[in-house]
């Protein structure tokens, strides 16, 4: 969670709901640390891009028609990923969801606090959601759209807002929470215009792997690079591949998807990838007393400080043959 003041921060005691705390429970049971819901913020974020075939990876790169988009996209998603909480058996619920035997409906807005509510979900639950792809960050409650909670202006076709004393009687399940990373995003103009620069999507991903070292870069950044369907092949240890290539200039390559390649860089001190991730770290041999190091080929290694030159190449991530 990070410490974003965002409007719409719950400030007042949230008033006596059943249901609702029965839907809170719910997905805080199915999803305590928020990852999964996390994820399903990033992967609508990279559907909606489709960096692969558009090389896009910004919201702002987007039509006005496609962000309109997003809201119906995440709905279909998070139904997808927690269909262990959303009951696709019932069939006569009016709203998005079935909840733990409750219509819900799922709202979600560009700008923080502004979801629109039709009149059929006046009364309802609603699960409101919120993510910025700039600032990392999303959002993901359950209010009711009581009167009280509403606005009592309406537009001509009926739909309002939640007012200010009904954002405040959000229950919260992530509030400011981080989304998975878009690393290009991240990425100083000059580091951004050196990754872009080469024409062959194989070098793009090679130089952001050079250049983005200690953090986790995500398998649609890869993608958007690469331009290419079999994009993760970019990564391998064939000859051609990023590992064969930086590994003359001491980079490992750990991949997510990996538990012994998860190991090494957990072993290294270094943030660990999730599944659909990598990590690029430049490495350097080590004492054999030394803190944070991992045993490769025989041997011990270490992350190289900033501008420690490479000794000698890395040496070879342990060899896996199918996904952890």
């Amino acid at each position: 969670m990070s410490d974003l003041t965002l409007p719409g921060m719950p400030t007042a005691q949230l008033e006596h709901d059943p249901a609702r705390d029965e839907v809170v429970q719910a997905f805080n049971k199915a999803d305590p640390d928020g990852k999964r819901a996390a994820a399903v913020f990033r992967a609508t974020f990279d559907q909606l891009y489709d960096g692969q075939h558009t090389g896009r990876f910004r919201w702002d790169q987007l039509f006005k028609t496609e962000k309109t988009h997003y809201g119906t996209l995440l709905e279909i998603n998070l139904r997808r990923e927690f269909d262990d909480v959303i009951d696709d058996s019932v069939e006569d619920h009016a709203l998005d969801y079935s909840i733990c035997g409750y219509d819900v409906d799922c709202k979600f807005s560009q700008g923080m606090g502004l979801w629109m509510l039709p009149p059929e979900c006046f009364g309802q639950l609603l699960l409101v959601a919120w993510a910025d792809d700039a600032k990392g960050t999303w959002c993901l409650g359950v209010v009711r759209a009581t009167d009280a909670n509403r606005r009592s202006s309406a537009n001509r076709d009926g739909k309002t807002q939640l007012s200010l004393p009904g954002r405040q009687q959000i229950a919260w399940l992530h509030y400011g929470a981080s989304l998975p990373p878009n690393v290009l995003l991240s990425l100083d103009a000059l580091t951004l215009q050196k990754v872009l620069a080469p024409r062959s999507g194989q070098a793009r991903v090679t130089e952001l792997l050079r250049l983005v070292t200690e953090r986790r870069i995500g398998r649609n950044t890869i993608a958007t690079l690469a331009k290419q369907d079999d994009y993760m092949a970019r990564l391998r240890d064939n000859g051609n591949g990023a590992r064969t290539t930086l590994r003359e200039a001491g980079y490992l390559i750990p991949g997510g998807d990996y538990e012994a390649h998860r190991a090494v860089a957990r072993k290294l001190g270094a943030e660990v990838p999730d599944p659909g991730e990598v990590i690029s770290l430049r490495v350097v041999p080590a004492e054999a007393d030394a803190p944070w190091t991992v045993e490769l080929d025989g041997r011990q290694w270490r992350l190289a400080h900033a501008g420690e030159p490479a000794i000698e190449p890395a040496p070879k991530l342990p060899d896996v043959r199918k996904r952890q």
